[in-house]
């Protein structure tokens, strides 16, 4: 019984790496992640879909091996803390200086212009009609010819500017 209420107050808190290392190993890891999702695909038109959600399941599981063999509250702290921070970094870089927003950011991507669909850039994006059609009829738009400007997000959501009607 009295095993069953024992704490392990110096294995709970003290590391067993060292705290650089854990850092280390978190911004190596966010980084080498970071680049690799920025540079991918971007979901077509704001779906996350089976095939989706194992990529990201296999990732993290895959990261989690780099990130080392810690069991201490103190290294899981600190690896958390990491993270956000580089998450936060990279967001402050952007907005503060705009000529990094290329390189830290997805740009957004012209589908439509003028009620006629841009064909390479849907191709570029891997979007098809049916997708396309689909998000429009979200945002309020029956025709083709009733929009103006439809942009492709970089969260993969699809924005769209109505022809005004004279």
């Amino acid at each position: 019984m009295e095993s069953l209420l024992a704490v392990d107050w110096t294995g709970m808190f003290v590391p067993n790496l060292g705290l650089l290392e854990v850092v280390l190993r978190g911004s190596l890891i966010y980084l080498a992640l970071f680049v690799i999702l920025r540079f991918m695909a971007r979901r077509q038109a704001g779906r996350l879909g089976p095939a989706d959600l194992l990529v990201i399941v296999l990732i993290a599981d895959a990261a989690q091996n780099g990130l080392g063999d810690y069991s201490s509250v103190s290294e899981g702290v600190v690896l958390v803390l990491t993270i956000v921070a580089w998450e936060y970094t990279i967001d402050w870089a952007a907005w503060r200086f705009p000529k990094l927003r290329p390189i830290l950011t997805t740009p957004s991507v012209k589908i439509v212009e003028n009620g006629a669909v841009i064909d390479e850039a849907m191709r570029r994006e891997m979007l098809t009609g049916e997708e396309l059609m689909s998000q429009l009829r979200q945002n309020g738009v029956e025709r083709l010819e009733e929009v103006r400007v439809a942009r492709l997000e970089g969260d993969g959501r699809l924005s769209v500017l109505k022809r005004t009607s004279a």
